[in-house]
């Protein structure tokens, strides 16, 4: 029961069991920031909770400046809303670029490097211009400075925590980087403490019943930190003591969420499982390495049913649509209707047919 009632809980917080009909730039407003380093399963994960998005509508949000993708909380990529965007670099950027001193040590990228490769990108972008990343680190190359070996993503990185680029629009299928400061002339400025309390506010008002240390993994700060956003924020929030564990969610809640037996399709990375230290709510122990394949860091993406990950999914983009291969844990039952249903509704955000569904045997 405590389990059911955590993530029932959570599919209405973070808006899965009742999606919104808001605009793209609201869902991430909503959720302060979202995992974005596969930029198609993203950009899924904004979808799945706005049924009337589709994947035009995201893309033209990116293009108009309402959204964001760059690095930010923990180091890793994630859209978040471009008025937001500056005090959340300043709020993450110090802790980060600390943490990775060894590692750009071990690239031999100093301070002397980094600072050219910024004079570079630069001069390249200044006057509204948008590069691919390629092309980018191409430039970096012909001044002598070699970008191998995972120094050009180095670069980049380093870049974009010092307040100096972000990715821009589309080209094809290859991201632009354009200047943050060109990009978006206008972003909130917040004091360090503010930042935390907002933060702490949006983490636990979307994705709550969660802890101070799930908040604490999920914006990649100390837990001191993040007991002084929570702190900060507590007026609009209310506690509920679970198994000896204090969980927080928003005091605006009307009601407790009813308990959701539905099933959705989540992409990988999603926030559903991203967002939290401890996950094992709506995630079982054995199963979990099932959506980590390796452990290599990589989420595949999942079904959910009843608030539990209960196997994983994956699209192949054809000439003339998608197919789709279902991989549940155990045997599906009568909700496989339910996960071919799901599928359509992601093949209609995509806006291509499904040209064939299957199920793998159950993974064990």
């Amino acid at each position: 029961m405590t389990k059911n009632l955590i993530a029932n809980m959570r599919l209405h917080n973070h808006m899965i069991a009742e999606p919104l009909h808001h605009s793209p730039e609201q869902i991430v407003k909503k959720l302060g920031a979202m995992q974005a380093q596969d930029y198609m399963q993203a950009v899924w994960a904004i979808g799945l909770r706005s049924p009337a998005t589709k994947l035009a509508d995201i893309e033209r949000a990116i293009a108009d400046r309402k959204i964001i993708l760059t690095w930010s909380l923990r180091g890793t990529l994630h859209f978040v809303p471009a008025e937001d965007v500056k005090w959340m670099l300043q709020l993450s950027a110090p802790r980060l670029v600390s943490q990775t001193k060894r590692r750009m040590a071990e690239l031999g990228l100093d301070d002397q490097i980094l600072e050219r490769c910024r004079e570079i990108i630069v001069d390249a972008l200044k006057g509204g211009k948008q590069m691919d990343r390629s092309a980018l680190l191409q430039l970096i190359e012909e001044e002598g400075i070699h970008t191998g070996n995972q120094r050009g993503y180095h670069m980049l990185w380093n870049s974009a925590y010092q307040g100096l680029i972000c990715f821009g629009p589309m080209n094809g299928k290859q991201q632009t980087i354009v200047l943050l400061e060109e990009w978006v002339p206008d972003s909130r400025e917040l004091t360090y403490e503010r930042s935390l309390q907002e933060l702490a506010l949006r983490y636990f008002t979307a994705r709550g019943l969660a802890t101070v240390q799930d908040f604490a993994w999920w914006a990649g700060i100390t837990l001191t930190d993040a007991r002084r956003g929570l702190e900060a924020a507590k007026s609009e929030l209310q506690s509920e003591l679970i198994e000896a564990s204090e969980y927080w969610t928003s005091s605006k809640l009307q009601a407790r969420a009813e308990e959701d037996s539905n099933v959705y399709l989540l992409p990988g990375f999603d926030e559903y499982i991203l967002g939290y230290k401890d996950r094992s709510a709506v995630l079982e122990p054995e199963t979990a390495p099932l959506i980590v394949p390796g452990n290599n860091g990589v989420f595949l993406p999942m079904i959910i049913v009843g608030g539990q990950v209960v196997g994983t999914w994956k699209r192949t983009f054809k000439k003339k649509g998608i197919e789709i291969v279902i991989h549940p844990f155990g045997e599906l039952g009568e909700a496989i209707d339910a996960v071919f249903k799901a599928a359509e509704r992601y093949a209609a955000f995509i806006g291509l047919p499904i040209l064939k569904i299957s199920v793998s045997g159950p993974l064990t």
